[in-house]
């Protein structure tokens, strides 16, 4: 008789819920080392900026009811102008005004630069990129900064124009990007924005006003090293990876208006509504690129773009109402100061309440394009 035998199928288990999938940290290819914010030395209230404001951007007579209004809700309390308030009223073309820009550039960009290198224990010579996000100028401001401050010939540089409020977090990424290829070198980032020069006169927009009650002046940078030169003075947070994402047709939303008598500003109010509908969603996709959500995230630096902007990224993410703070903070203390305004967050961060080793960070900006920038940052 053959032993014939009969297969028996079994139901395998059902499987466990999964948890979310933690991937294994990379080695770290870029450490930030320090970063430094510059501000003017004209500091202003808020209220005191609110009228002599209107002499310049309003025709005579014109009521006011609407300019106060911005003043009042724009959340901020003080903030740093590049020139004495009274001196806009004497600005000529947009010529004098980008010289002024310059000359006052020059100045906040080496405290910042000089700065930032010394907090990290380097100087000049170690630099070997330096990326500025600068205006216009041939040569640039990083050109004209590096004969200044004793940078070496041969040191690389990388002059930025047109990312606005985006090129913080988006220049971190580009260095990070650049020291996965050269893991020995030490690279630089560099932000000046003297956003009150681009001011339009007797121009009573609601974009102009807008920005005329939110914006300040300032410069920031950031000294970041590869994982092939990191030293003792390497203590900040790392870069893990990074994200950039371009809004198809929003091109009409941010930016400038750029005309005889400068930069003229666009702000459209539907921003808010763009970052309520793509914003969350992309963010948390990358966050599951790395097996996070958002409640792994004990670090949120995010650009301070205004309080409606900061209203609809917590709103998208379903944040808790206190988990921008920082970035209420900075826009209170100093004005929305463009790229510069997410470092300054950084480095209030770094300094107040230095988070504990091994916690997650994203650091986040919007700009014109209309575009987001996220940096996954690991402390």
């Amino acid at each position: 008789m053959n032993d014939m035998r009969v297969p028996v199928i079994v139901d395998p288990a059902p499987s466990p819920p999964t948890a979310p999938r933690r991937t294994t940290v990379p080695p770290a290819a870029t450490t930030i080392a320090a970063v430094r914010t510059a501000l003017p030395p004209h500091r202003y209230a808020q209220d005191d900026l609110t009228e002599p404001i209107g002499d310049l951007c309003l025709p005579p007579g014109a009521d006011r009811a609407v300019l106060r209004r911005l003043h009042a809700s724009a959340g901020v309390r003080t903030r740093h102008l590049a020139l004495p308030i009274e001196r806009y009223a004497h600005l000529g073309d947009f010529g004098q005004s980008n010289d002024t820009w310059l000359a006052a550039g020059l100045e906040l960009g080496e405290e910042a630069l000089t700065g930032a290198l010394q907090a990290a224990g380097l100087g000049p010579a170690d630099v070997d990129l330096l990326v500025c996000i600068t205006g216009v100028a041939a040569p640039s401001l990083d050109a004209r900064l590096a004969g200044r401050i004793g940078l070496r010939p041969d040191a690389k540089r990388l002059p930025v124009f047109g990312l606005g409020c985006v090129a913080g977090a988006a220049g971190l990424a580009r260095i990070h990007d650049y020291l996965r290829g050269h893991p020995d070198d030490t690279a630089v980032l560099l932000t000046v924005e003297l956003c009150s020069l681009t001011l339009q006169k007797r121009d009573d927009s609601r974009a102009n006003l807008v920005a005329g009650a939110l914006f300040g002046d300032g410069a920031a940078a950031l000294v970041a090293r590869g994982s092939g030169s990191v030293g003792p003075g390497a203590a900040g947070p790392s870069v893990v990876a990074t994200r950039s994402r371009l809004y198809p047709d929003t091109e009409q939303l941010l930016g400038w208006d750029i005309r005889a008598s400068g930069f003229r500003v666009v702000i459209d109010a539907g921003v808010p509504g763009i970052v309520r509908e793509h914003f969350g969603r992309h963010l948390r996709a990358f966050l599951a690129e790395h097996g996070l959500t958002t409640d792994d995230i004990g670090t949120w630096l995010c650009h301070p773009g205004g309080p409606r902007v900061l209203t609809a990224v917590t709103d998208s993410l379903g944040l808790p109402g206190d988990a921008l703070d920082s970035a209420r903070c900075s826009l209170a203390t100093a004005g929305n100061m463009s790229s510069v305004s997410v470092l300054h967050v950084l480095q209030n961060t770094w300094e107040s309440r230095r988070p504990e080793p091994g916690t997650w960070g994203l650091l986040m900006a919007m700009g014109p394009g209309f575009c987001s920038e996220l940096v996954l940052l690991r402390w």
